[in-house]
């Protein structure tokens, strides 16, 4: 019965290699193929032995497993997190304004420039870092963790890519240590076909001017300097799109009122203006006409933040909700004890493990430069379809009190609904996983 079956299989993964299995051929007279070495089994070679030869310790870690740098990071932001944001963070709300001393405690502990080489200020810490960031950071206060993410996953890694050494060298130790980056791609009409911008730079000798008008820009009320992305050939449609990095003091450049918002009240979200905006060339990041490239590719590990910034929050408001559950009693027992209420418990939990993985996924993708738009657009979609369901479902749990501030859940359900809007809709990951899906199959 077991060669039959052995004769059934063609291939056997095996480690970093193959075993290689014939139609006709049984189990003790195959060929382990490993890396380029070839492993000969005699007829006495038990599959025990064979498993041993393909070198067991090889096996891949859990999904899950983390560098030691990178729980050290994390760490260091749950303790940030639950030490200096979270007394804050209700007044924060209320007030729609994000604590100074707060962005000045983020940059002072290293978390401003998590990707951002040393030699320029920053951690030189991998992209799973940064979003191991986000994630904690969202378990207390979605709002900062989003100011975080922008700056870290966008802002910077913008200027790491492909700004040139003298802009890297001027923009990157300020992004690392004191100045908040914000990012204007977004208009009144151009919302998710971002390349309908009408945003122009004209030259005027040497330099562009920059006129146009940029809707829903996050951390705009605080930032020091902006990537604005306008056309400098409207002629050529989107391949005219071109990013600028402008400092907050150029003439021209004005910052509106900050919108009244449901969810994530503290980061501020403005209109920002420009008229005329006088820039010299230098101020392009990359090249003329390439602003489309960097915005799509940025945007795909943007979304991954995003995901990591929802799986935050629906462990937060797991974090907030589970206490309450095993000390509310009715009927003589907990909450926690009632069968209904433990499955609903398991059922969050488990489709929460199965976002921050896919998020985790797509991160470590991104570091080992291999394709990831699928995985992030996935990552960021059932993410923040996690987040939402979890918010909600802990305010049914916690009944009445849930339903209050006092709690801090009714925040966090105000805060998931971003999730499926900003960085792509959530219609728009659907069409892009969809594309890419369809593809494979043509």
């Amino acid at each position: 019965e077991h060669s039959q079956t052995m004769r059934a299989r063609h291939i056997l993964p095996l480690s970093h290699g193959r075993l290689l299995i014939g139609r006709a051929t049984s189990c003790c007279e195959v060929s382990a193929v490993t890396g380029a070495r070839q492993i000969p089994i005699g007829r006495a070679t038990s599959c025990r032995q064979l498993s041993a030869m393909a070198g067991a310790k090889q096996t891949p870690p859990p999904l899950c497993t983390l560098l030691d740098e990178e729980r050290a990071l994390a760490d260091a932001a749950r303790r940030f997190a639950v030490t200096h944001v979270a007394p804050h963070v209700q007044r924060m709300d209320e007030e729609g304004q994000m604590d100074v001393g707060v962005i000045r405690g983020l940059f002072e502990g290293g978390l401003m420039g998590i990707e951002v080489p040393e030699e320029y200020g920053g951690c030189g810490a991998s992209f799973t870092s940064a979003c191991l960031v986000i994630e904690e950071l969202a378990k207390i206060d979605p709002a900062v963790s989003v100011m975080v993410d922008i700056h870290n996953t966008i802002i910077t890694n913008c200027l790491r890519n492909w700004a040139s050494e003298e802009m890297k060298a001027e923009w990157l130790p300020q992004l690392s240590s004191n100045t908040l980056g914000s990012f204007c791609l977004s208009e009144a009409g151009s919302g998710s076909d971002a390349f309908a911008l009408r945003t122009v730079a004209r030259r005027d000798g040497s330099d562009f001017l920059l006129t146009g008008e940029k809707c829903w820009i996050s951390n705009s009320a605080e930032a020091g300097v902006f990537l604005v992305m306008a056309n400098a050939a409207p002629e050529v449609g989107y391949k005219g799109i071109t990013c600028f990095v402008v400092p907050r003091g150029a003439s021209g450049l004005t910052v509106g009122k900050k919108e009244n918002k449901l969810g994530i009240r503290a980061s501020s979200t403005c209109t920002v203006m420009l008229d005329e905006v006088r820039v010299p060339a230098s101020a392009v990041l990359g090249e003329v006409g390439h602003g489309y490239k960097y915005a799509i590719e940025i945007l795909n590990e943007g979304r991954i933040g995003i995901g990591a910034q929802m799986v935050g929050l629906a462990q937060g408001a797991l974090d907030l909700t589970l206490p309450y559950l095993h000390t509310r009693k009715q009927f003589g027992k907990t909450l926690m004890d009632f069968q209904a209420v433990a499955h609903d418990v398991a059922q969050l939990s488990a489709e929460l493990h199965a976002a921050r993985l896919l998020v985790y996924d797509a991160a470590r993708r991104k570091e080992a430069g291999v394709p990831l738009v699928k995985e992030a657009a996935m990552a960021k979609l059932l993410a923040s379809v996690a987040a939402e369901k979890t918010a909600s479902k802990c305010i049914e749990l916690l009944g009445g009190v849930g339903f209050t501030k006092e709690y801090g859940v009714e925040k966090l359900y105000r805060d998931a609904k971003i999730g499926s809007i900003y960085e792509g809709t959530s219609n728009i990951q659907r069409n892009t996983i969809a594309k890419l899906i369809s593809a494979q199959y043509k």
